[in-house]
């Protein structure tokens, strides 16, 4: 058996060697690092892929968040409403722009950010909403959508964790995560569904005069040379990583599908204990890419569930297991353990599991036979 490992890079890379280190070599050739033909071709590609009218490269997906609440002008103060389950990054922009972030719960069945935890987080001071489509599960856009129209806001999906990934509306028409809300944000960290050999992120949006902003805040505020029209930021997607993006993006449905086959194999074999939570496998929809494939352990021993598995050489991590609200950067006294007890069972029972594109049977039957054996 292949060695087990979180995310395998070196073996997917192996089968598109060829045309990865042509874009490579095509950057070294032309001299052009900064903003060079690739960059501009990568993007051109994203846009057809997403069917979004502007994709605007950055340096990361850190970056395409806050560049895209700082292309809305939200003012310091203004209330921004977003997942207390999901990465830091998600709240760290909002406190790095003077904005007030505010944490809500989440739904325990597919741990996106909780319909009645937004309505009842709404006052006067909110701006905007941020949806994480988490793991690589489509968060309830229409419902978000249909709030924030309700109440005059912005919706900033972040869509870091599921790029690919479709949303069927219930108008049963079909639209790509990211393509919904006003302005989205994605990250292209190696790990990712799409990812580069470096830092490097993306802002989606359908709005011209939002995408014109944008594209200046990204490059110090420029639209010509040595003009600063906007208070930017220097965030640019260098081209050798948009050379390794524009290899990988026709392989991108094939790695989705590889991650979604390998989940149903995961499930299949663990959700019949009654001791696991196992993601639900959508069989007519592909409103899940499975960036994480993530398991919940009911019977209290997560805990000797990632010593057993690390013990027997299976790589495994927990996909969080802090609260935001939680963290000494953003503890706040207007939140109240109360308002948080999904999250706060969720971060005592969740364990992710291996996921890529390059697991085979062997290795899945392995992994879920460790598993069954412990718990």
């Amino acid at each position: 058996m292949k060695k087990l490992q979180m995310v395998d890079l070196k073996s997917q890379y192996e089968k598109i060697k060829e045309e990865v280190n042509a874009s490579i070599q095509e950057v070294l050739d032309t001299n052009t690092y900064i903003n060079g033909p690739l960059v501009h071709q990568f993007q051109a590609d994203l846009e057809k892929y997403l069917g979004v009218k502007h994709v605007i490269p950055c340096a990361n997906g850190t970056d395409a968040l806050q560049i895209a609440m700082m292309g809305l002008d939200l003012k310091p103060g203004d209330e921004v409403i977003t997942a207390d389950f999901t990465f830091a990054a998600t709240v760290e922009v909002i406190a790095l722009l003077q904005l007030t972030p505010v944490l809500v719960d989440v739904d325990m069945n597919n741990m996106n950010i909780s319909l009645d935890g937004i309505r009842k987080a709404i006052t006067p001071k909110t701006k905007a909403i941020v949806p994480v489509h988490l793991f690589g599960r489509a968060a309830n856009m229409d419902a978000i959508m249909e709030i924030a129209r309700e109440h005059n806001l912005y919706v900033i999906e972040d869509n870091a964790q599921a790029i690919g990934a479709d949303y069927t509306s219930k108008d049963g028409s079909k639209k790509k995560v990211g393509t919904i809300g006003h302005v989205a944000a994605t990250s292209f960290f190696p790990s990712k569904n799409l990812g580069c050999y470096g830092d490097g992120g993306a802002i989606f949006t359908n709005d011209d005069k939002l995408a014109h902003i944008i594209r200046g805040i990204v490059n110090h505020g420029m639209y010509e040379r040595y003009h600063h029209d906007v208070v930017g930021v220097n965030s640019r997607l260098d081209s050798m990583q948009a050379g390794v993006l524009k290899a990988k993006l026709p392989h991108l449905d094939t790695y989705n599908k590889a991650r979604q086959d390998a989940a149903r194999k995961y499930s299949l074999a663990l959700g019949v204990n009654p001791n696991i939570w196992a993601p639900t496998i959508c069989e007519s929809c592909d409103c899940h890419v499975f960036h994480q494939y993530v398991i919940r352990i009911l019977n209290g021993k997560r805990d000797g569930l990632l010593e057993h598995l690390q013990a027997k050489g299976i790589p495994c991590a927990i996909y969080y297991p802090i609260p935001l609200h939680s963290q000494k950067a953003y503890a706040d006294a207007r939140y109240n353990e109360a308002d948080f007890p999904v999250t706060n069972q969720l971060v005592k029972e969740v364990i992710a599991l291996p996921m890529h594109t390059e697991l085979d049977d062997e290795q899945i039957k392995f992994i879920t036979d460790s598993v069954l054996e412990f718990v």
